[in-house]
């Protein structure tokens, strides 16, 4: 097994897709995001996973269980289990951002332009792994 080596924060930068699954363990997955100006991640809650994000450029927000915090560029949060969150673009320009979390949600390399498109798919991890 070879495992994730890379430049995150240019990846990170690098991506304008809404979602793209960059790498996927049988526990841990890891996920690039770019949020348009206005545009939200949408409200959630894992009840079996803790979720750490780290944004890399832009201006956003987020709220856990009701208390809303401003973020920006080398600002990280890790939202526990069970916590209802949401991760806003306040900014004018895209908020780009990589999350990490276990067990995985997603397919494995999936990439979605948009929002839209990632909630047209309902899709969800069908255990197959990046290696």
């Amino acid at each position: 097994m070879q495992g994730f080596v890379d430049d995150i924060g240019r990846l990170t930068l690098d991506n304008a897709d809404f979602r793209h699954v960059l790498y996927t363990g049988h526990h841990l997955q890891l996920v690039l995001m770019a949020l348009a100006p206005g545009e939200e991640i949408g409200e959630e809650v894992h009840e079996d996973r803790d979720q750490f994000f780290r944004i890399e450029a832009g201006n956003g927000e987020i709220t856990i269980d009701g208390t809303t915090r401003p973020v920006a560029a080398e600002f990280a949060m890790v939202v526990p289990a069970g916590a209802r969150h949401n991760v806003r673009n306040v900014g004018a320009s895209p908020l780009r951002l990589y999350t990490l979390y276990g067990p995985p949600e997603h397919r494995d390399g999936v990439e979605f332009a948009s929002k839209a498109e990632a909630e047209a798919a309902h899709e969800h991890f069908d255990g197959t792994t990046t290696e």
